[in-house]
C-alpha cells in the first residue's frame, strides 16, 4: 500500500509541475499550481523541500504586494473580471465575426474545456485577492515578518 500511495504522490506531484509550468504560458495558476507540485514532491524528495519555502515566501510577499494599494487591488479585480468575461464568452461561442481574419477553427479554440479554466482561475484568483486582503492589506506587521521569514528561507537555501 505505501508503493501505491508513494505512486500516486509522485504522479500527481509530476502532472501537477508540468500542467503548472504550461500554465505560465497558457491560461491558469502557474505558479499556484507549481507551488502545490513542490509541496507534494517535498514529501519525497529532498530538493522539492529545499525549494518549498523560497518560493512559498515569494509568492506570498507577491500576494501582499498586490493588495498594498488601491489601484493594485483594482487592476487584480480587473483581471478577474475579465477571465470571467473571457470564460463566458466561450461558453456562449458566438459566431466567427466579419472582421476575423483567420480561419473559422481559430476562433474561441477549445470551448467548453477552455470555458471552465478561465472561469475555474477567476475563481481562484478572486479567493486569493480576499486572503491576501485580509491577511495583509493594511498590516505592516504581517508585511514585516514575511520579509524577514524570506531573508530566513535564502539563508537556509543557500546554506545548502
Amino acid at each position: 500500500m505505501k508503493v501505491v500511495k508513494r505512486v500516486g504522490f509522485e504522479v500527481v506531484g509530476w502532472t501537477l509541475l508540468v500542467a503548472g509550468i504550461a500554465a505560465l504560458a497558457l491560461p491558469g495558476p502557474g505558479l499556484l499550481m507549481i507551488f502545490g507540485a513542490l509541496a507534494i514532491l517535498s514529501q519525497q524528495y529532498e530538493w522539492a523541500e529545499r525549494r518549498l519555502d523560497p518560493i512559498k515566501y515569494r509568492a506570498l510577499k507577491g500576494a501582499a504586494e498586490s493588495v498594498e494599494t488601491v489601484p493594485r487591488i483594482a487592476i487584480s479585480v480587473t483581471g478577474v473580471l475579465l477571465l470571467f468575461a473571457a470564460g463566458a464568452l466561450w461558453i456562449a461561442s458566438p459566431a466567427e465575426p466579419d472582421w476575423w481574419p483567420l480561419g473559422g477553427t481559430l476562433w474561441l479554440p477549445g470551448g467548453t474545456a477552455t470555458a471552465v479554466t478561465q472561469i475555474a482561475s477567476g475563481l481562484i484568483a478572486a479567493a486569493l485577492i480576499v486572503y491576501s486582503y485580509r491577511r495583509f492589506h493594511g498590516k505592516p506587521d504581517a508585511v514585516a515578518a514575511l520579509e524577514g521569514q524570506i531573508e530566513d528561507a535564502d539563508r537556509e537555501f543557500d546554506e545548502l
